[in-house]
């Protein structure tokens, strides 16, 4: 489905990315370490319900990435949270020195994701620039995506992964890195995300709740089957190097056929609330913590995630995941 200039060249670029998308092995180049990086804090807090998850400033990402890839964890998905919002004219400079920090200091020891949204650097938590009506302002929300993406890029980022779920949100981000130089980095779309009660964790994480009414109306309806499927081409034909169903579990009927329709490799985000009720089940002595997580992550690569964005990610390698 897929067949835009660079997109094979993109996902073949660099070992990092061979290796996450080698389709006879599983291990822990596949998985993605999900890290929040808060604008303007010192030191870091936990993110309540995520176990060792926290919330780091700038330094003291940089601490906790070091230990991580001590441990031999490659992949990252960056989460850059702005100390101040708006509703329009946003800026990402934030991003660009979280992004610019983390590779000024690990290079091509690891491989940076960015999560690329306006929900953390809006007032109103949503993913979108309002109207004067509360409706979408799709043509200012797209050029702000495209601007977010460039920016990261601009400052190293090796891959950008859109998580708004707009109608023409992967083919506007083409656009702008293209035209920013970027034509080598590939984009990781977000493409079958289903409006979920799974999200709570990473709200609170990521500073992004909705501060009025919610996401349904951009985000998919979980009795969705052809939406969701529809999403996910809809991404490959605009360009998209990457697909991604969200949440994992409640979208693992969709992986095979999401492949099978566009030939695009396609992953799985456990999300927030998932990983959190592993923990939850652990801690009221319901199961082992240890052995869910991975047998989670295998149920998950057996039903066909090329990768798999996980908080557990660190962990799977620490119970030797290879």
């Amino acid at each position: 489905m897929n067949n835009a200039p660079w997109s094979r060249l993109r996902l073949r670029r660099t070992e990092h990315l061979r290796d996450m998308l080698a389709e006879t092995s599983f291990g822990s180049a596949n998985l993605i370490q999900p890290v929040f990086v808060v604008d303007g804090m010192t030191g870091s807090e936990p993110v309540p319900g995520l176990g060792e998850t926290a919330r780091h400033g700038p330094s003291d990402a940089l601490r906790a990435i070091a230990r991580d890839v001590a441990a031999g964890v490659r992949h990252y998905m960056l989460f850059s949270v702005p100390s101040e919002k708006g509703t329009h004219g946003l800026s990402f400079r934030h991003l660009g020195r979280a992004v610019s920090a983390i590779k000024k200091e690990f290079g091509d020891a690891v491989h940076l994701w960015v999560d690329i949204c306006l929900c953390s650097s809006t007032s109103h938590g949503h993913c979108a620039i309002l109207d004067e009506a509360g409706g979408i302002d799709l043509d200012a929300t797209l050029d702000a995506l495209g601007q977010a993406a460039a920016e990261a890029a601009d400052a190293g980022a090796d891959g950008v992964a859109p998580s708004d779920m707009m109608d023409g949100r992967v083919a506007h981000i083409r656009g702008a890195l293209d035209a920013a130089g970027h034509r080598h980095v590939p984009i990781m779309s977000y493409s079958t995300k289903f409006a979920s009660q799974f999200y709570g964790p990473f709200r609170g994480a990521a500073d992004s709740a909705p501060q009025h009414g919610n996401r349904r109306h951009y985000q998919i309806d979980v009795r969705s089957r052809l939406d969701a499927i529809g999403s996910s081409i809809r991404c490959a034909e605009e360009g998209a190097d990457l697909l991604m169903v969200k949440p994992a579990m409640t979208s693992i009927d969709l992986i095979a056929p999401i492949v099978e329709a566009t030939g695009v490799p396609t992953g799985a985000f456990q999300v927030s609330g998932e990983y959190a009720g592993l923990l939850a089940l652990a801690e009221k002595g319901f199961a082992d913590f240890d052995a869910a997580l991975l047998e989670t992550l295998y149920v998950l690569r057996r039903a066909g995630a090329a990768f798999i964005v996980t908080y557990g990610a660190r962990k799977a390698r620490a119970l030797g995941l290879p």
